[in-house]
């Protein structure tokens, strides 16, 4: 059973982590250098509840096969978890929301879109952090 779980954790860790690297790395850039910038927000606008679900399910799937193996990785990858799950219920509904005002104009949007965009930005990154660290340390062990 050990050997399951280990495998099922290795597994959602790498699935998370390549997810977000590819989607950051590749995906993001990509868009928004051959799409025009109306058709590209729209295209990451649609893909982002899936790249908030892949995430979330992964970072899930690795909490619960940690869990009886190691509590500490099973502890952040649940963290992982529940803030995959409030970028995408509330501060993705928020960016959103800044974005269209901003584009109609509005000024103090922007200034808003920008600090919430950025705001994602450097949790995704923790995220990937700490997803790597947990990799390295459970794989690691």
């Amino acid at each position: 059973m050990e050997t399951t779980l280990a495998l099922i954790a290795l597994f959602s860790l790498s699935l998370a982590l390549g997810g977000m690297v590819f989607f950051a790395a590749v995906v993001a850039p990509m868009v928004f250098t051959k799409l025009p910038f109306e058709h590209a927000g729209r295209f990451i606008r649609a893909l982002f509840p899936n790249y908030y679900l892949w995430v979330l399910a992964c970072s899930a799937a690795a909490a619960v096969a940690l869990f009886p193996l190691a509590k500490e990785a099973a502890g952040i990858m649940a963290a992982s978890a529940g803030l995959t799950f409030w970028l995408r219920q509330v501060l993705m509904r928020r960016i959103n929301q800044a974005s269209d005002l901003a584009q109609a104009g509005d000024a103090n949007a922007k200034r808003e879109f920008d600090r919430m965009h950025r705001l994602s930005v450097i949790a995704n990154l923790v995220q990937m952090l700490a997803i790597a660290a947990v990799l390295a340390m459970f794989g690691a062990g």
